[in-house]
């Protein structure tokens, strides 16, 4: 991404013949007026020029370098454009070089430096081919108004990309739903790869769960050839496609209401080469007229899947039933009840498997009542695992339950 002189910042330089550059170079790291962070450049016609800090020019010091420095050699001042950074800037992380091309950015329209600033910059942020997403807390000062559309070319040049969108706050509108705006580009469409598996979606109206790539490859080694599979909050494909291609399920029926994700879910289905396999329930999940079709329904909804227990025991197999994957939010902050029991237990995380456990009992009760209600026969339920996800917050944990639910006519 190349930019033109009258919008790259030029660096400040002192122009002298190569043999009395290392003299030069040698004065100025001295007497601190180097700017060490660019490589010195050598000119068309073998004259060098040395990178100076900015505002450490002058006439004296012209004077002073021909004088005292280097009698009788060339000393002049001009600009380096597209100076190449030094080895040591070049071994810096991201963030440091960030911080570095943004405070001459500032610097280049009189804006002074403020150390609050540091704060403002984006310290971790995701990936995605040539885009970039940071999050909505960066670049909050009103200072980065003066400088406009350049902070985020900027921003792009630094992280190696061409485009750059901002993350706000999921949505609460029952789909997830992203508030992401690209403030450089004009088209959000992008290619992920994860766990072998191809994901394309455009980032301002899917979100992509990066988090749950434990998940995706737990469920990745199942073997699920002989079996049909209901992913009952089916997005792009997080699971979906785990199960089509690693887990080889023999049927997915697919269930989502979020057209944008539906859109991303077609093209994820056809890029991996597995849309045959597969059948897209279009709309609310619980108004599908799927019944009696699952050997394992996946329902991976948070802060939880509640609303879907109830198709999710209408879709099981009512002779053979079949395995649950139910996604939920725990919190493992202690109430006041529980204090005592916290009390008692020394291990943090014997603690939060306590919570766990709780959860998955109270949850296998709801479904084993359901199961019965739905079928008009008995029902038996068995937690085969729970599984945590990820941290999705200060005590809350991101956990799955495997729950087993057979008709008890075939025990």
């Amino acid at each position: 991404m190349e930019m033109s002189k009258d919008r790259f910042i030029g660096v400040q330089a002192l122009v002298t013949q190569c043999a009395f550059s290392q003299k030069y170079r040698e004065y100025l790291k001295k007497t601190g007026i180097l700017d060490d962070r660019y490589c010195p450049q050598k000119l068309e016609d073998g004259t060098v020029a040395l990178p100076v800090l900015q505002g450490k020019f002058s006439l004296s010091l012209l004077q002073e370098l021909t004088e005292c420095v280097a009698p009788g050699s060339l000393c002049k001042e001009t600009m380096i454009w597209n100076p190449v950074l030094s080895k040591r800037i070049r071994a810096q992380s991201p963030v440091q070089k960030l911080l570095l091309v943004l405070h001459e950015l500032l610097e280049s329209y009189g804006i002074t430096w403020k150390k609050d600033l540091e704060h403002d910059l984006p310290h971790s942020w995701q990936r995605h081919n040539d885009l970039v997403v940071i999050s909505e807390d960066c670049f909050r000062d009103p200072l980065w108004k003066q400088v406009g559309n350049e902070l985020w070319t900027r921003v792009a040049q630094c992280l190696g990309v061409r485009r750059v969108a901002k993350q706000g706050r999921i949505q609460d509108d029952g789909m997830r739903s992203p508030k992401v705006t690209l403030v450089l580009g004009d088209c959000g469409w992008v290619e992920h790869v994860d766990n072998g598996i191809k994901y394309s979606f455009d980032v301002t109206k899917c979100m992509f769960a990066a988090g749950n790539i434990v998940e995706k490859q737990r469920l990745s080694k199942l073997c699920c050839s002989n079996e049909t599979v209901v992913d009952l909050y089916a997005g792009i494909g997080y699971f979906t496609l785990p199960f089509l291609i690693h887990a080889t399920a023999a049927f997915v029926h697919a269930c989502e209401w979020n057209p944008y994700a539906v859109e991303a879910l077609r093209r994820n289905l056809e890029l991996n080469e597995v849309s045959y396999k597969c059948q897209i329930h279009e709309g609310d999940n619980r108004q599908v007229a799927l019944r009696d079709v699952a050997d394992r329904v996946n329902l991976g909804l948070i802060p939880t899947s509640e609303a879907g227990y109830p198709i999710a025991c209408k879709v099981l197999k009512k002779n053979s039933g079949g395995v649950l994957h139910i996604h939920h939010n725990v919190s493992c902050y202690p109430s006041k009840q529980e204090l005592n029991i916290k009390n008692a237990e020394k291990d943090s995380k014997s603690w939060k498997k306590f919570k766990w456990r709780k959860c998955a009992e109270f949850t296998e009760m709801k479904i084993q009542n359901m199961l019965e209600q739905v079928h008009g026969t008995q029902w038996k339920t068995n937690i085969l695992n729970i599984h945590k996800v990820k941290s999705y917050a200060p005590h809350v944990d991101h956990i799955v339950v495997d729950l087993e639910c057979r008709p008890l006519l075939n025990l």
